[in-house]
């Protein structure tokens, strides 16, 4: 019996045959895509994420051949249905009852991969999707190889800054706080907006785990921090408290 194999050229006429004009439009506005915004030059298809998901699970197979040339796409499904396959490829790996040697040779690949590929992972929701559950998921427990966040926080580019605070949610999640609150130090003077939000979230998520904590780094760095960063990271806050910090009568 033939086994049919899915190839890269199946995913691409798979996505066109869900193309959605009248969403795409939606989406170019919403993801900035005018020139000189953020998302300059970038195409959408109008596929929604839950479809995305569904398609990407029947292209795991897919080689890291093609998810490079997914990523080396302009159309921005192309790029997040490749993030998509990469990271349930690493969940596979990471999912198995007894790791061999192998799994984490593939978790470790992948990760380089996406290190190597940074530069295409251009917009918020590419990042957010995908450096938590590969970046930080495979720096856990590998505190003496995450010099590497710090080099993309004090990078020129801006989603090179926006991974790796991202990138620290996972550590978060298992209350380690430390990188996020080092690397939300380095940031908090950026310029960006979607630095600002990105830091903002990742204070109020340690504010979840842990209030003493982000309370101590308030105290310290409240004034200088960007309203929308203060904002974001208070944002959970008893309303009393929540204008306390925001009149500066803390």
């Amino acid at each position: 019996m033939l086994i049919m194999r899915i190839s890269i050229h199946d995913l691409k006429n798979e996505l066109k045959n869900n193309e959605n004009y009248e969403k795409a439009k939606l989406l170019q506005r919403f993801f900035k895509t005018g020139k000189g915004e953020y998302g300059e030059g970038d195409i959408f298809l109008g596929i929604v994420v839950p479809q995305q998901r569904k398609i990407a699970k029947n292209y795991i197979d897919l080689s890291l051949t093609d998810l490079k040339s997914l990523l080396n796409s302009r159309i921005h499904e192309e790029r997040m249905i490749s993030l998509f396959i990469l990271v349930d490829k690493y969940k596979k790996a990471d999912k198995q009852n007894k790791k061999s040697e192998k799994d984490e040779d593939v978790k470790k690949n992948i990760f380089e991969f996406y290190l190597k590929n940074t530069k295409n992972i251009n917009n918020w929701d590419l990042v957010d999707l995908s450096a938590p559950n590969i970046v930080g998921n495979y720096l856990l427990d590998k505190e003496e190889e995450r010099g590497i966040l710090y080099k993309l926080a004090k990078s020129d580019n801006l989603w090179d800054k926006r991974i790796s605070i991202i990138s620290t949610f996972t550590f978060i999640r298992n209350k380690d706080f430390e990188d996020s609150l080092k690397i939300s130090e380095i940031l908090i003077s950026d310029k960006h907006d979607l630095i600002h939000k990105a830091v903002g979230w990742m204070l109020r998520e340690i504010g979840k785990k842990d209030m003493v904590v982000l309370e101590d780094f308030l105290g310290k760095h409240y004034k200088k921090m960007p309203r929308t960063m203060l904002r974001y990271s208070i944002e959970k806050f008893p309303e009393k408290r929540r204008k306390q910090y925001l009149s500066d009568q803390v």
